[in-house]
């Protein structure tokens, strides 16, 4: 068998072994509706845990209201405060306070998505996302920002009563 031959040969068993690799990557991916299934099965979860720990905020807030939040921006809870200022020397006027935590919905972009945006007396004090593949999500990680924004915001919030 001379050199031609062989490197024919070498070529077509490379190209064998990229069509079987490509057929064993297409059945492990996941379909389109399992990636839709895996993405409510976390939000779920998530906006679960979201619930759970804003509502303990106006316990130690009175003031506070929570609202479960179901829109198109996702799905998850809030908890909102109006206040009137009464500043010496200036006109009365009304501050807003708001902590609201969504799980964005489903996109082609195969993403678990949790977004956050912190109000305290008018004044944005954070707009945070954190986000990871459907495939390689880390619930706990979630799960751990979730904590650490609602502990953060209470932080800010009594600092600036």
């Amino acid at each position: 068998m001379d050199f031609d031959e062989r490197l024919q040969r070498a070529i077509q068993r490379g190209n064998q072994a990229a069509r079987q690799r490509r057929g064993e990557e297409a059945a492990q991916a996941l379909s389109e509706e399992q990636f839709k299934r895996l993405h409510s099965q976390y939000r779920l979860q998530l906006s679960e845990h979201v619930e759970l720990c804003l509502r303990r905020l106006p316990q130690h807030f009175p003031g506070f209201e929570y609202e479960n939040v179901v829109s198109d921006r996702g799905w998850g809870a809030a908890v909102n405060r109006d206040d009137a200022d009464f500043t010496p020397g200036q006109q009365r006027s009304n501050v807003f306070s708001r902590l609201e935590m969504t799980v964005r919905p489903y996109s082609s972009a195969h993403v678990l998505e949790l977004t956050a945006h912190g109000t305290i007396r008018n004044k944005e004090v954070y707009n945070r996302t954190h986000f990871q593949l459907l495939i390689e999500v880390h619930l706990e990680r979630f799960m751990e920002m979730i904590d650490l924004w609602v502990l953060e915001y209470a932080e800010l919030y009594a600092a600036r009563q």
